[in-house]
C-alpha cells in the first residue's frame, strides 16, 4: 500500500510539474464556450467516463457541461474536450479528425506524449499528457502493474476545474 501511494503521489507531481500551462490553457478554452453562446462538452471514452459522471452528477458540477453523445450537433461556439487512455483509440480519433475539419476547438487529454507520431496531439487545440505509459508497480512475473488512467484524468479535471472556475468567477 506504501509502495502503491507513492508511486501515485509521484504520478500526480510528474503531471504538476510537466502539464500546469497546458491545464490552464485548456480552462481557458473551456471558458471560451461559457463566455459565449456555447457548451462545454465532454467527450470521454473507457474508463475517462469517469471524469463525465464527476462533472456532471458530482458534489460540485462542472457549469456549462453537457455529455457528448455520438452524432450529436456541435456548434462553432461549443468547445470539447476529449479524455481518452490512449491516442489510438478509434473512436476518439474519429471524433478528433471530425472537430478539426469542422474547425471547431477542442482540448484532448490522454496517456501519451506529444509527438509529430501523435495525431491527437496534432489535432487539438490544447493537450494534456497524463504520462501513464506503463503500470506504476512492478508484477510478479516482471510486468508493470496498476495504470490508474482514470485517477490522473480526475485529478487533472479537477485541476482544469479550478482554474475554469477562477477564469469565469465563480
Amino acid at each position: 500500500m506504501k509502495i502503491l501511494s507513492t508511486q501515485v503521489s509521484g504520478l500526480l507531481q510528474r503531471i504538476v510539474s510537466n502539464e500546469e500551462e497546458a491545464i490552464e490553457e485548456t480552462a481557458r478554452l473551456l471558458a471560451q464556450a461559457a463566455v459565449g453562446e456555447g457548451r462545454v462538452i465532454l467527450a470521454a471514452f473507457g474508463e475517462m467516463e469517469a471524469v463525465t459522471f464527476t462533472a456532471l452528477d458530482g458534489v460540485e458540477p462542472f457549469s456549462g457541461a453537457v455529455r457528448y453523445e455520438s452524432g450529436m450537433a456541435i456548434e462553432s461556439a461549443d468547445r470539447v474536450w476529449l479524455l481518452t487512455r490512449s491516442v489510438n483509440d478509434p473512436s476518439a480519433l474519429e471524433l478528433a479528425r471530425s472537430l478539426a475539419e469542422q474547425f471547431i476547438p477542442f482540448g484532448a487529454l490522454a496517456a501519451e506524449k506529444p509527438d509529430e507520431d501523435n495525431e491527437l496531439a496534432d489535432l487539438a487545440y490544447t493537450y494534456i499528457s497524463t504520462g501513464l505509459l506503463k503500470g506504476l508497480l512492478p508484477g510478479e512475473n516482471g510486468e508493470r502493474i496498476v495504470q490508474p488512467h482514470a485517477l490522473a484524468a480526475l485529478f487533472i479535471y479537477e485541476a482544469v476545474k479550478l482554474a475554469y472556475d477562477e477564469m469565469l468567477g465563480e
